[in-house]
């Protein structure tokens, strides 16, 4: 430390004496004061001077880190003008200049009055100026200077992570690559080897090294295994001043994982498995599961399993499931006890993603055996078709047998089997099958046309065991024998025109079959034997299935003859041969000129091509005015009220009635006519009831005309007997009053309107003897004359 303190010294003794100084920039060499020194020069052929420095200093240097007691001498500030004597001052100014750098302003030295650290700043730039101390007069111009600070060894390196984290693939050679590490040290590159680093490794030998220069690990041993170490951890320490001796380092941990590769075969932990499957599991059923170990991981670990060809590789199937790498044993076919009893099978694991750098090492699978036992259960019947198809003509007996299904049990103990039919699927009992044989036979007659098919159900159960059953279906095709006739397809309303020509088509005929024969139907049309040849028309096969009815003479007259009848008889071609008569009524009509029909005898079929539009709308208005009357008259007669004879329940008084309708004289056709109860016969026997609404759905009844000249008693008495004696007669919610007073009275007339007539007054003091009710008129007709006047 000594010598780097005196070294400032040296420095400036060896500046003070030097004739010739260099400058440092080129603005302080413009500002000194110079003297001139004559000397030649080949620019222009002038004169040139060389200026001397007046300043009296270089470049100052000081060690960073100064521990001492006394401040650091940096160096002394001196001009020429300065005589000794005082006159001149010394000021400093620029970076740290009063603060950090110190100047004695008499002599010009100068000292650092801190310590000082390069990493923080490695140079200052200072300014001096001399000034004359009477006149205050700068005797030099203020120039620049510059301190140096020289780097010491006092940052140790330091890495730019305190962690990493590498990886590399197990079995790599030796060199491999894994990462790299760089340390960076603070201090000067560019001064000594304070910032020389060196790498070297702490920990982790023997599997890896380091390069001292560049940072990179590499393995150091062959075929690390991940199985047997997958995790480790390297320290790496970076030394300055080039690893020597006293030199300042760091650390770091770097964590390095070994990767997988697929260097391991799959292994079974046993050679031999043994599993048990009922003979009666459902296709696809899991058996059980086997696996291979295998070390690696990921998809270095994935396989396949695999059945050798070689027994039970048809009647097995082994899957892989991919989370667990399992294997899992199903079944691929029926098993069957009474077959085969035990299996064995070869499995084989194999890796699904070699590596070819390891396949030297052996092939990557191993095999296992698998044994299976078929375990023995009572099962059900078993038919010897899935399905049965019989067919059967329409015409068989009944009780006969159409055909037969079998059965029989696959068990050791070969059990008696019976028979029976789902009677879900024959409800109407139209077959049976017998118990022991399994023989169908019909309990109903057949018939194609309703049921063409009969699809039913057999079960086939064991004597012993109830449980154990077996449905088979049977499809009974009904086939088909001629036992219908052939008839017309449709009703035809045929008409001939009385305009019509011999050999005009008037009808085409065609014919329906219920019947289904196989080629297909044919039909055959004539006349009836009894009528082999008719004088109006003529029946012409067509050979197509279908007949033309042909006009055969000369006009025909409605008026004679409206309506004729034409038997015509059809055959078919089947076995046996079915044969019907159909007949056709022909009307004869009133044509125009291109024959269209325009009226008959009975009714127009159609309307005549002649009317007019006006009558058509004639008639539509007709139609609609009549629906507004029925509308009118159904809406008055709802409208219509009746009025009570008795307000109140209550009311017990004698109350007289008006009745103010006098009826609507003789022009009143609806009005009760008494004329009827004298003359019976004249009543019209289609005369509907006008105290009801008639209905279309009641007749009307006709009774047995009465005599003339009867009893208009007794004629009521046999009314109202036919009346009661009906059992047709509508419950009619009105009264008929057949009311007869007889010829005279034997009473005499209780009516006052004559007494003012008499010659005689009338006594009728006896009112007042008859109570309270009577008081009214006892006391109109039994008061004083004068009263009553």
């Amino acid at each position: 430390m000594r010598t780097y303190y005196c070294l400032p010294l040296f420095i400036w003794t060896y500046m003070f004496y030097s004739v010739d100084a260099i400058p440092l920039q080129e603005k302080a060499n413009s500002n000194f004061p110079t003297k001139r020194i004559m000397s030649l020069t080949k620019d222009n052929g002038k004169m040139l001077h060389r200026t001397k420095r007046g300043w009296m200093w270089n470049q100052f240097f000081l060690l960073e880190e100064y521990t001492g007691t006394d401040t650091q001498y940096v160096g002394k500030l001196h001009t020429d003008q300065d005589k000794g004597d005082g006159n001149l001052k010394y000021i400093l100014t620029g970076d740290g200049a009063g603060s950090i750098f110190v100047i004695d302003e008499n002599t010009g030295d100068i000292h650092a009055a801190k310590k000082l650290d390069r990493e923080e700043k490695s140079l200052y730039i200072l300014r001096a100026k001399a000034i004359d101390r009477k006149t205050g007069r700068q005797v030099e111009p203020e120039s620049e200077f510059i301190i140096k600070i020289h780097d010491i060894n006092d940052n140790e390196p330091k890495f730019t992570r305190d962690l990493y984290t590498a990886s590399v693939p197990e079995m790599s050679g030796v060199g491999t690559s894994v990462t790299q590490v760089t340390a960076t040290d603070a201090d000067d590159a560019n001064y000594g080897n304070s910032a020389k680093v060196v790498y070297s490794i702490l920990q982790g030998q023997p599997y890896f090294s380091v390069d001292p220069e560049s940072g990179i690990i590499k393995t150091a041993l062959p075929d690390m295994s991940r199985e047997n170490r997958e995790q480790y951890q390297v320290v790496i320490q970076a030394k300055d001043m080039g690893g020597q001796m006293g030199g300042l380092s760091g650390t770091t941990t770097v964590n390095i994982t070994l990767t997988d590769v697929n260097n391991n075969p799959p292994r079974f932990p046993q050679s031999t498995y043994q599993f048990n499957s009922p003979e009666s599991v459902p296709l696809g059923t899991h058996l059980g599961r086997i696996k291979a170990n295998d070390p690696d991981v990921g998809e270095n670990a994935e396989m396949e399993y695999r059945i050798a060809e070689g027994e039970g590789a048809d009647m097995f199937d082994v899957l892989t499931d991919k989370d667990t790498q399992e294997g899992i044993i199903t079944v691929k076919q029926n098993l069957d006890f009474e077959n085969k009893m035990l299996y064995t099978l070869r499995v084989d694991a194999s890796n699904t993603h070699p590596d070819p750098r390891f396949l030297h090492l052996g092939p990557f699978k191993d095999t296992a055996v698998v044994k299976i036992s078929v375990e023995d259960i009572d099962e059900p019947p078993v038919f010897s078709k899935i399905s049965y198809l019989i067919e059967v003509d329409e015409d068989v007996k009944e009780g006969s047998i159409i055909g037969q299904v079998t059965a029989y049990d696959p068990d050791a103990m070969n059990n008696l089997i019976k028979y029976s039919v789902d009677r879900h699927t024959d409800t109407d009992w139209v077959f049976s099958v017998h118990a022991d044989n399994g023989s169908i036979f019909t309990l109903k007659p057949l018939d194609r046309e309703s049921s063409p098919w009969h699809n039913i159900t057999v079960i086939a159960t064991e004597l012993n065991n109830s449980k154990q059953s077996s449905h088979i279906p049977v499809f009974i095709r009904i086939l088909d024998i001629n036992d219908h006739a052939p008839e017309f397809a449709m009703y035809y309303e045929t008409f001939v025109c009385e305009n019509a020509k011999p050999g005009q088509l008037i009808q085409t005929v065609s014919v329906m079959d219920k019947d289904d024969p196989p080629r297909g139907h044919k039909f055959f049309f004539e006349p009836v034997p009894e009528f082999p040849l008719n004088p109006n028309f003529t029946i012409v096969d067509n050979k197509d299935n279908t007949a033309g009815i042909m006009t055969r003479k000369d006009g025909y007259s409605r008026h004679k003859m409206s309506t004729y009848l034409l038997p015509v008889l059809i055959f078919d071609n089947d076995y046996p041969i079915q044969s019907s008569t159909g007949t056709l009524t022909i009307r004869v009509c009133a044509c125009d000129n291109q024959g269209n029909m325009q009226s008959c005898n009975a009714q127009a079929l159609v309307l005549s091509a002649g009317l007019s539009t006006g009558a058509l709308v004639a008639i539509l208005l007709c139609v609609l005015i009549l629906l507004v009357l029925v509308v009118l008259f159904a809406a008055l007669k709802r409208q219509r009220k009746k009025e009570p004879l008795i307000i109140s329940k209550d009311d017990v008084r004698d109350n007289i009635v008006t009745y103010n309708d006098e009826g609507g004289g003789e022009e009143d056709t609806q009005a009760f006519d008494i004329g009827t109860l004298r003359n019976p016969e004249a009543r019209e026997e289609s005369k509907l009831r006008r105290d009801v609404m008639p209905e279309t759905i009641f007749q009307i009844r006709r009774t047995v005309p009465l005599w003339e000249n009867i009893d208009v008693q007794d004629f009521i008495h046999r009314r109202l007997k036919e009346n009661d004696s009906d059992p047709n007669a509508p419950p009619y919610d009105s009264l008929a009053t057949y009311a007869y007073e007889g010829n005279d009275s034997i009473a005499d007339s209780l009516s006052s309107l004559e007494s003012l007539t008499a010659d005689c007054n009338q006594d009728y003091d006896y009112l007042s003897d008859w109570g309270p009710r009577f008081k009214k008129l006892a006391d109109m007709y039994g008061g004083d004359e004068s009263d009553r006047d």
